[in-house]
């Protein structure tokens, strides 16, 4: 009987493995999967304690997300957004400068103003979203880290 409960503790625990090795691969490809797969993970792990006791042991650290796992989620999400930050400065600094240039035609008219105007806005929107997005996945991973 104890051969068999501890048969099926291993199968539970393959299980396990074989369920949550997407949450690896997710957060690889994007910090943003550390996100979605963590309540999925906890909640195994408060089902299946044995088990993941295991895995953690075998792992060397909290499986799927070791506090390691977690910090290197948050720098490459750093990382991610500093990158984007330069590529969105770049680019509205080009449509800025052709907006300006259209402004100083001979013909410009009220529109080429409005045109500037409309650039200067959308960088503005575009930035805030993408940084109110850096802050709730930034803050949601430093939460998981505690």
């Amino acid at each position: 009987m104890r051969a068999w409960r501890e048969e099926a503790a291993r199968g539970r625990t393959l299980e396990i493995l074989a369920a949550l090795a997407p949450a690896l691969a997710a957060a690889d490809n994007d910090p943003r999967g550390v996100l979605a797969w963590q309540p999925l993970a906890r909640t195994a792990r408060a089902l299946y304690p044995a088990e993941f006791a295991s895995l953690d042991r075998a792992a060397g650290g909290a499986f799927p997300f070791s506090r390691e796992g977690l910090q290197a989620a948050h720098d490459r999400w750093t990382a991610d957004w500093l990158a984007w930050e330069r590529t969105h400065d770049a680019e509205y600094k080009l449509k800025a400068a052709e907006a300006e240039e259209a402004m100083r035609a001979p013909d410009a008219a009220s529109t080429a103003r409005a045109r500037f105007e409309a650039v200067e806005r959308e960088k503005l929107e575009r930035y805030q979203q993408r940084y109110q997005e850096y802050i709730r996945v930034a803050k949601a991973l430093q939460r998981l880290m505690e």
